[in-house]
């Protein structure tokens, strides 16, 4: 894990003093509301319906036992006793005080962590894969290169100040966890046919009230010419970019009214004025790879026996690892998640007591680190198998080892009328609706990977249009109202969902969700074909018609 140098702290120390003078001023009235707007999103910090939110960065996903403690002492001392985790990979306290805000941002900065260029129209937190360095299907670890984005964004001068916000996702998978086709630049490792490792570069994707899957601008570069090639992309969306209207001010809009061919020349031409200047040379890039060195794993951890036998004489234990756990590219380790995805828990949250243990599990069985992810769970990425059924225990006590990751009741869910100021209908009680629906285990299971994303607005903050179903809450002269769409994906075969057809009313929405697996339970053609197979194959057409036939 990437160590601030003094530097780093320095900088972060400066800011925390910088917005508690900014924040003393505007409390005594000398700073105005429209002024002080612009200070305190620069510090990641909103005012929503009940109080102030305060999002802070979660470096591409990951993070240390401490900094997960500091979190835990933060939701107690300061908020509700809880905090949510976002499709960002960040960290929200939904309850904050404004005065003390900058006393959190001093706590935070004392554990190497802060709230920058969380929200505004900025560069935004780099998010990755949250099996980075641990997948079996990787090519190379990309949290390297994400740290690498991360300090070459942070308070840069020239992108303080965009459109719009600005988003950047990294894989180094063959199989994409982090949704880099509907990020404003996603970049995959990728081999050339020289065997040269490099980035295929997507631009121009994003979800909201517009989804738009990204186009490849580059199929490979170099990756000395990372940041330069980023820059220049970013120059000209900076410069083309349009500020007269917000909706129309991303990228994705930019490179659908210029075009691909176009916007591609202009990224070159802007390419070919900085490209030798901006090189990353391999010393720079090997510095930080050693700050995420492997750690020291059991040789021997293949060896234990008492895995294997727990697995044969406990069927929950056996089940929880068939769902919640995954391979590991170093033998006898697994990947654990831990699910934030309970049924009566709003998905996402998590408590101070459950972050408590949280950060003590990791120190017993995985190096002391803890990843996010952007379907807001959790994963303690260096389990030894000898550990597993202990850690299992440990988190059904917590409430943590619900075994549904990728299933029906693995929902994203944003916050809703509960706490967003923008919000047109509520989300976390649909998914409580929806959960209490499926009250079953053994019928979720049998549903197989299906993801369902629920959002309150068309901000789009739970990824709804990327969902196999996704459910946008709307609202008619005051009454909310849910669109549902079918068919989405944010991985690999990235595809935005049709929609089924009129909007239903809150009362309804849960008996059509319920509706719609049992027509896709009906329509599929074999027992573990996948809902996005099913609705490939046989279209929206026949699920419209039998959900709408029964409602």
């Amino acid at each position: 894990m990437y160590q601030y140098s003094d530097k780093d702290q320095t900088l972060i120390n400066e800011r925390v003093t910088q917005f508690r003078d900014q924040t003393e001023r505007f409390l005594k009235g000398e700073i105005p509301d429209d002024k002080f707007r612009a200070l305190r999103l620069m510090n990641g910090l909103y005012v929503q319906t009940h109080a102030p939110l305060l999002r802070v960065a979660g470096p591409y996903g990951l993070l240390s036992s401490k900094q997960v403690r500091k979190l835990a002492s933060i939701a107690r001392d300061y908020d509700k006793g809880f905090c949510h985790f976002t499709t960002r990979q960040n960290i929200q306290f939904n309850w904050p005080a404004l005065e003390r805000v900058p006393d959190i941002l001093e706590e935070l900065a004392s554990v190497q962590m802060h709230a920058i260029q969380t929200s505004g129209n900025c560069l935004r937190n780099t998010t990755s894969d949250q099996l980075a360095g641990v997948a079996t299907d990787e090519l190379e670890d990309p949290r390297p290169y994400c740290e690498i984005i991360r300090q070459w964004t942070i308070l840069h001068p020239e992108f303080a100040y965009l459109p719009r916000k600005f988003k950047i996702a990294v894989s180094g998978s063959t199989q994409d966890r982090a949704a880099t086709q509907f990020h404003d630049i996603g970049l995959h490792l990728v081999t050339n046919d020289q065997g040269e490792v490099g980035f295929k570069v997507f631009v121009g994707g994003g979800l909201g009230r517009t989804p738009v899957i990204g186009q490849v601008v580059r199929p490979f570069l170099h990756k000395q010419h990372l940041l330069s090639y980023l820059e220049a992309i970013l120059r000209v969306y900076n410069l083309y970019g349009r500020r007269d209207n917000k909706y129309k001010a991303r990228i994705k809009i930019l490179v659908r009214e210029t075009g691909l061919a176009k916007i591609t020349k202009q990224i070159e031409a802007e390419w070919a004025l900085i490209k030798d200047t901006m090189e990353l040379s391999a010393a720079r890039i090997e510095e930080i790879q050693l700050q995420f060195a492997l750690p020291a794993y059991q040789l021997n951890a293949a060896q234990d026996t008492s895995y294997a036998d727990k697995l044969k004489s406990n069927a929950d234990f056996a089940i929880w690892i068939k769902h919640n756990t995954v391979d590991h590219k170093i033998a006898g380790y697994r990947a654990a998640y831990i699910s934030l995805k309970a049924p009566d828990c709003p998905p996402g949250d998590c408590t101070d007591s459950q972050l408590d243990a949280i950060a003590d599990l990791s120190d017993q069985c995985s190096f002391g680190m803890v990843r996010v992810t952007h379907r807001q769970n959790l994963v303690l990425a260096d389990v030894p198998q000898a550990d597993l059924f202990s850690l299992w225990q440990q988190l059904d006590a917590l409430q943590l080892a619900t075994p549904n990751i990728g299933k029906a009741t693995d929902m994203i869910c944003c916050p809703g009328l509960d706490y967003c100021s923008l919000a047109n209908a509520g989300s976390i009680g649909v998914a409580k609706e929806i959960n209490e629906t499926l009250d079953s285990m053994d019928y979720v299971h049998d549903l197989g990977d299906l993801k369902i994303n629920i959002s309150g607005c068309m901000n789009g903050c739970a990824h709804q249009s990327v969902g196999h179903i996704g459910i946008l809450g709307v609202d008619k002269k005051g009454v909310e109202w849910y669109q549902v769409t079918l068919g989405g994906s944010s991985e690999n075969d990235a595809a935005i969902g049709e929609r089924l057809g009129p909007a239903v009313s809150k009362q309804d929405i849960t008996a059509v969700v319920k509706t719609l697996l049992e027509v896709y339970l009906q329509q599929r053609s074999h027992e573990d074909e996948s809902f996005l197979a099913t609705f490939r194959r046989v279209g929206v057409r026949p699920f419209k018609e039998k959900v709408y036939a029964t409602h």
